[in-house]
């Protein structure tokens, strides 16, 4: 097994997850089974109850080294062969004093698993002040300087820039950091991060990390990065636009919602369209807004209106879910294609269950406890006394219980699928036939038949909703189906799509397949359950 550890420095939010993906793409590109890790530094006995907004201390775990090892080990591809290589991403920066003790426990493992199995990568800033606009090498000094105090060697220095990196700067770097000019990577701005695997193949990274980590790369053509290639320009050439409007409560900061954007892109890509996303704070939508911030009310509800697709996302508390409710009403009324995400599904539940079966009530136990209608219930093994650690988490199987449902058909026509839940409360069961009498149809539910999975309306262009989140699983050449349906939908090209059986006329490989000779010619969504 060969690690390759991604750290930082510098400032947060410097690019080392896109940095960590471009370099585990290229080696899968060279026909390399590869696997990842992030190791973000919480404490907290669940870190998914933390504001998006908030930045907290950390969390030391047990034992990381074995932890690596063992996790490293787990096949992620189709094929189920062990990984080759790890690439690990160690949140934060370096020097903070959350992500010391992780710093300290992989000085100690690259001895553990030898020099010639383990290498760094630091990726690190090179600001570029507008008054001089010179190009500054001091700040990445620094941290490479604070990252040998503790131990660790860089063996790459990625430098984020905003142009590409100049010649003088590149041996400044080299000089002052102890490492060779072929060790200095320019990772500049560029217009579509799908652009950064290509930046860094293009500089050497493979040949480096070939001799380095001394790894069987042969020297045949790479199909899967010539696919990628591909998607990449086209990026750069989409002429058509599709709006789709995000109504939720963390919509100041786009990273709030960042696997959701990402999925949303991978399937505007895929439908050669350009992504415009509006976000919609959720409480601009209520009356109350009206009455006291009427001009942010009524710009809330002009966006809403002119978007091509509403999509609201999963979320916790009380705030907001009025609005979030009034943007379904829209959606189910204008026959706009709607898609809602575990918190939006069970929202799509308690506005139908209000407006069509006139229970006016009607709310989930988390926001009401004492509705008479709950049609939103605690789950049994949730604790309503205890915030964290009471999810259901992690990969559950969901049953198609119709062979007529869209979401099937996206899915490639798969009898079930095996998605990401993050859930403390679910669809009461005990109401379900009030629902499909009137149209509202359940069409996925676990595999004990209990639990309700996929929520589907009759007579409508696309109202689907989701219990578990697909976002997690959508690759930028595999998008994920509940998100491309939406897309296609909000582009009017849905039903020409499901009558083509589910095929684009577009690039694609297998993205979950590590063997680059598995290439396809169209976009075809895959049977999970062959999968």
């Amino acid at each position: 097994m060969k690690y390759i550890l991604v750290t930082g420095g510098v400032i947060s939010g410097i690019g080392k997850g896109i940095i960590a993906s471009s370099v585990g793409t290229i080696l899968k590109s060279c026909g390399l089974h590869v696997t990842a890790i992030k190791i973000d530094p919480y404490i907290n006995i669940d870190a998914g109850t933390f504001s998006p907004y908030e930045h907290v201390v950390p969390h030391i775990t047990d034992a990381i080294q074995e932890w690596v090892v063992k996790q490293a080990k787990v096949p992620v591809d189709d094929d189920d062969v062990e990984p080759q290589v790890c690439v690990i991403e160690l949140g934060g920066t370096v020097g903070d004093i959350e992500s010391m003790p992780f710093i300290e426990a992989f000085r100690q493992f690259q001895f553990k698993v030898k020099r010639e199995n383990f290498c760094n990568i630091h990726v690190s800033l090179i600001p570029q002040p507008s008054a001089t606009g010179e190009q500054k090498t001091k700040p990445t000094q620094n941290s490479v300087r604070e990252l040998r105090g503790l131990g660790l060697s860089p063996d790459l220095i990625m430098c984020r820039c905003s142009t590409a990196l100049e010649n003088s700067v590149k041996e400044k770097i080299s000089m002052f950091c102890h490492v060779e000019p072929e060790q200095v990577i320019c990772v500049h701005d560029v217009s579509s991060i799908y652009k950064v695997p290509l930046l860094l193949e293009k500089q050497g990274v493979v040949g480096y990390l070939s001799r380095r980590l001394d790894m069987p790369i042969g020297t045949r053509p790479r199909r899967m990065l010539t696919k990628w290639k591909e998607m990449s320009d086209r990026s750069d050439r989409l002429l058509e636009h599709c709006s789709i409007a995000l109504v939720g409560k963390y919509t100041k900061f786009s990273d709030s919602y960042a696997s959701v954007i990402k999925a949303l892109e991978h399937s505007a890509l895929a439908i050669s369209h350009k992504l415009e996303v509006m976000y919609i704070d959720s409480a601009s939508l209520e009356p109350s807004t009206l009455q006291d911030e009427p001009v942010k009310y009524h710009e809330a509800w002009q966006k809403l209106c002119s978007a091509d697709g509403i999509l609201v996302p999963g979320g916790f508390g009380v705030r907001g879910t009025e609005g979030k409710i009034h943007a379904i009403n829209w959606a189910r009324k204008q026959k706009k294609p709607f898609l809602g995400v575990c918190l939006g599904m069970q929202l799509a539940v308690c506005e139908f269950a209000r407006n069509i079966l006139g229970w006016t009530d009607a709310n989930s136990t988390e926001f009401d406890p004492e509705s008479k209608h709950p049609v939103v219930i605690d789950m049994p093994e949730h604790n309503p006394g205890q915030m964290g650690g009471t999810m259901r988490l992690g990969k559950r199987r969901t049953i198609f219980k119709t062979n007529n449902s869209v979401l099937r058909k996206l899915y490639g026509d798969a009898e079930y699928v095996d998605e990401r839940h993050r859930h403390r409360f679910e669809v009461n069961p005990e109401l379900k036939s009030h629902f499909e009498e009137k149209g509202f149809r359940f069409v996925g539910q676990d595999v004990e038949g209990e639990r309700m999975e996929v929520i589907e309306l009759d007579d409508h262009p696309y109202f689907v909703g989701v219990q578990y989140h697909p976002e997690f699983t959508s690759r930028p050449i595999k998008p994920s189906p509940p998100y491309l349906g939406l897309l296609l939908a909000a582009a009017g090209k849905l039903q020409s799509y499901l009558q083509k059986g589910c095929r684009l006329d577009t690039y694609s490989d297998r993205s979950g397949s590590s063997t680059p000779d598995l290439e396809i010619s169209e976009l075809k969504l895959l049977s999970i359950s062959n999968e």
